[in-house]
């Protein structure tokens, strides 16, 4: 019989696999056309694409400093890669600032989780 913890520590490594598997998608999915200019939605995707992530995976690993580091990493990594190895994509520093905008508000909304998980 698992305990209530075993199984919370497993729907967020479950959680956390959703939210990183989403993010690539989301990153690395070639370019789709739309006849429409591109508006705010589109720095909107990129901070939830990295607040998500960087939750979840604190949250799964118990920690904030591993997730904030490798999402940091990240992102402007994603936009090189979008940049130089996509076609059809171009990456954008302001996207980058919005990741990292992302990172901190999901590192921001670990901290304060597990603050009122222990009160």
């Amino acid at each position: 019989m698992t305990s209530l913890r075993e199984r919370a520590g497993g729907r967020a490594a479950g959680f956390a696999v959703l939210a990183v598997v989403v993010q690539l998608l989301v990153l690395y999915w070639p370019a789709v056309t739309v006849d429409v200019p591109v508006s705010w939605t589109d720095k909107v995707v990129h901070l939830v694409v990295f607040a998500v992530p960087t939750y979840a995976v604190a949250r799964a690993l118990g920690s904030v400093r591993a997730a904030v580091l490798v999402f940091t990493l990240h992102a402007p990594m994603s936009e090189l890669a979008q940049h130089f190895l996509l076609p059809g994509r171009s990456g954008d520093a302001w996207d980058v600032l919005f990741d990292l905008t992302g990172v901190v508000l999901g590192a921001a909304a670990f901290m304060v989780g597990a603050r009122l998980r222990r009160w």
